[in-house]
Order: structure tokens, then C-alpha cells, then sequence
């Protein structure tokens, strides 16, 4: 292994610079990382990494990959007990020093011990353990580990080829974390639809496309009155509330939600066809009916007595909105506009104002095909002719649905 180990490590090195990029995220590189090492004789039988992560829920990302099991992404959040794991593993030792741990699990058990996780690996038949850092270009530093099951554990050119490709490695896996951080950014700032979309290029003021959509308004009955009497920290974890029933309503019945405007939730579900019109519809019609009972779950809760029960408006309208980038020259929204979004903007003050929970324009009634519900005509503001509304039965067991004689409310009421 003397003479080989660097004719390994070259061929794994140019690896990592030609093809690894390629590879879609950090486990697929980790795993073909482990394949190849074992392919040059290196006796590897587990590879992992540990990468900070810009996300809202999750910490860190672990990449483990072993010569016996199928390649594993685990996500750390900030629970107690990851905490207590780290605290007590090489990792946090790596991290604070910047220098590689080793835990010789087989040649020297007393000084292994102080690590919990090599009692892990033991049971598991490892004898060999190394963690090295991966510095990233920021300064910061990530960590990558390699195990060996093989008696006698790694031997000192097997370290060299760790040592060898570790920056490469930390090259490859920061592009892929950069990509990944703005996936997640994007993501969680303007949607995954938008997101995709501006990560691809679609960048430029007014840059963008007419689609067809289903159009979703929803706020908080008496927010401002609301705002202006409760404590900040108060009115933030309502909002919160909120904000993530509407939100996986929408994302359950596959809208998407694309801003939040003070206390109002603004979602489309897009479509192209009259068959995807119908279904995005009912799909609209589900979210509505899904996040009134989200919400009603959230008061029978009674977690917070400063605060009131919630009550909400939603109100649906379809038509053609352009979707694409609106803005100044250095701050753009991707977002959606035209008249459709406006005429859903005031179909939702509509409902405030007759306290109505779920309202529906006509261009829905036409796309469901029947004018169940009729609750009125109405003159809203920035339109010259009265508007019809219609007032669904969103109640999960009502015995009138919203269209009881087709075959979609059926589907509606069944859900």
C-alpha cells in the first residue's frame, strides 16, 4: 500500500475536481467518495460529513455513507439530544481545534472511551475512526470522518490519502452547500416555484409570464385592532400560528404561497388547461376548507389566553396573472399581478365586510360548473361593474357541499 497510496489519492483528488461537482448534492459525492477509496484498496467502511446549514428548521446536515447500508442523509435540528451528542463526539473536538481526531477503537480502548460514539462503532465491528476538518472558503470549518472495520485499523498511508484529498473534498462539498443555501433562501423567501425560477436566471426587472392561476386571499379578522393592543412577541407567535396553518393547507392540496402582506396570505395554484382549471379549483377550495379547520384546531388549543380566537377571510378568483419579477432597479418581488389579483384583493375585503369566511368569484362558479352558494352582487372598489360572490358550505360534514350535484363537489365532500 506504500507505493499505491498516492496513485489513490491522485486518482481520487482528480476526481473531486472533474466529475464530483456534477453529482447532485453532498451524499452522492460522499458515497461514490467511499466506493472509489475502497476500489484502491482503502479500507473504508464508513464515510461521513457534517455541514452547517442555512435552513429554518434544520442545523446540520449529515452525509453517512457505509460499505453494508444504503447512503443516509440525516438532518440535525436543535433538539437536547443532538445537542448532548455533539457536545461529546471528535466533531465538536475538530471544530474547536482544527486539527484531526482520531479514536483507535480497536489498538487503544481506554483513550477512545471518551468518546461516546466509539462505543457505537464498536458494537457495529469498526476498529478505526478518524475525523479531519474540511475548511471552508469563509473561513469556517466542516468536518468529514472515515471508519474502517479492517483489523489493525487505518494505517499510516491510508491517513495520508485522507489528509491528501480533504481539501478537494471541502472544495466540492462547499459548492454544493452554496447551492443548497440558496435553494433553501429562495425557497423560503418566495416559494419553491419563484425560487426555481430566479435560481435559473429569471432575474431581470419585468422579466417573466402570463399564466393562468387560481388566486388565493386570505387575512385575520380585527388584526389591526388586534396589533395594536397585544406585546410584539405576542402578536409575532399569533402571526406565526397563522401563517403556518394557511401555509400547509395551501402546500397540502399543491399551491404555493407567495408572500405574506402584513397579516394576509397570498397563493396560486397554476394552471393551463380546462381539466387542470377544474382540479386546481377544487384544490383551491380543499386548502380553504383545510386551513379553516387548521385554525380551528389552533383556538380549541387555548395555548395563549392574550390572545383571541382566530377568524379568517379567504376569498378565490381565477384569470390570467403575470408572473415574474416587479420592482426597482436593485430591490425586485417575484410575484404575481394584474387584474385578477386585484379583483381577489377585493373580493377578500369583501368577505371582511360581510363576514363571510370563504368567498368565490364567478370565474371559479364557471370553472366548477354550477352557481351553488350565490350569496350576492356587489360594486368593489377599482372595478365598474358589480362583482357576483359566491359563499361555499366549507364545513367537513355539511350535507350541501359547494356543488352537490357534480361529481367534484362529491370528491370535495369525501375529503
Amino acid at each position: 500500500m506504500v507505493l499505491e497510496a498516492p496513485l489513490v489519492a491522485a486518482d481520487v483528488v482528480q476526481w473531486l475536481y472533474s466529475d464530483a461537482p456534477h453529482l447532485k448534492g453532498t451524499l452522492e459525492i460522499v458515497s461514490e467518495l467511499g466506493e472509489r477509496l475502497r476500489a484502491g484498496s482503502v479500507p473504508v467502511d464508513r464515510v461521513t460529513t457534517g455541514i452547517w446549514v442555512v435552513h429554518p428548521n434544520v442545523r446540520a446536515e449529515g452525509s453517512i455513507w457505509t460499505s453494508s447500508k444504503a447512503p443516509e442523509l440525516i438532518l440535525y435540528t436543535a433538539d437536547s439530544k443532538t445537542s448532548d451528542d455533539y457536545q461529546k463526539s471528535p466533531i465538536k473536538r475538530v471544530h474547536e481545534t482544527q486539527k484531526p481526531v482520531r479514536v483507535e477503537i480497536e489498538r487503544d480502548p481506554v483513550a477512545a472511551g471518551q468518546y461516546p460514539i466509539s462505543e457505537d462503532l464498536r458494537e457495529e465491528g469498526y476498529t478505526d475512526y478518524i475525523a479531519l476538518p474540511m475548511p471552508f472558503s469563509d473561513g469556517s470549518v466542516k468536518v468529514a470522518s472515515f471508519s474502517t472495520k479492517a483489523p489493525g485499523g487505518f494505517s499510516g498511508s491510508h491517513i495520508s490519502v485522507f489528509e491528501s484529498l480533504i481539501r478537494p473534498l471541502a472544495l466540492v462539498c462547499e459548492l454544493k452547500t452554496l447551492r443548497r443555501t440558496a435553494e433553501t433562501v429562495l425557497d423560503t423567501y418566495v416559494g419553491p416555484r419563484a425560487g426555481s425560477r430566479v435560481l435559473d436566471g429569471t432575474t431581470r426587472r419585468g422579466e417573466g409570464e402570463w399564466i393562468k392561476a387560481i388566486v388565493s386571499f386570505a387575512d385575520i379578522r380585527g388584526f389591526t385592532r388586534l396589533s395594536n393592543t397585544l406585546p410584539a412577541d405576542k402578536i409575532v407567535l399569533f402571526l406565526n400560528k397563522y401563517f403556518g396553518a394557511m401555509t400547509a393547507a395551501v402546500e397540502a392540496h399543491g399551491g404555493e404561497v407567495l408572500k405574506f402582506i402584513g397579516d394576509e396570505v397570498m397563493a396560486i395554484f397554476p394552471y393551463e388547461t380546462e381539466e387542470e382549471a377544474r382540479d386546481a379549483a377544487m384544490r383551491a377550495l380543499l386548502a380553504a376548507r383545510d386551513t379553516l379547520s387548521r385554525i380551528a384546531e389552533i383556538n380549541a388549543e387555548k395555548s395563549c389566553v392574550q390572545t383571541p380566537d382566530m377568524s379568517v377571510g379567504i376569498a378565490l378568483h381565477a384569470g390570467d396573472v403575470f408572473y415574474g419579477n416587479v420592482g426597482s432597479e436593485t430591490r425586485l418581488d417575484f410575484t404575481v399581478v394584474g387584474p385578477a389579483v386585484n379583483l381577489a384583493a377585493r373580493i377578500a375585503e369583501l368577505a371582511k365586510d360581510l363576514e363571510r369566511q370563504v368567498l368565490v368569484s364567478d370565474a371559479i362558479a364557471d370553472i366548477m360548473g354550477c352557481r351553488s352558494g350565490l350569496f350576492g352582487q356587489y360594486q368593489v372598489k377599482g372595478f365598474d361593474d358589480p362583482v357576483s360572490v359566491y359563499s361555499p358550505d366549507m364545513s367537513a360534514d355539511a350535507a350541501v357541499g359547494y356543488c352537490p350535484e357534480n361529481t367534484a363537489a362529491r370528491a370535495l365532500e369525501a375529503n
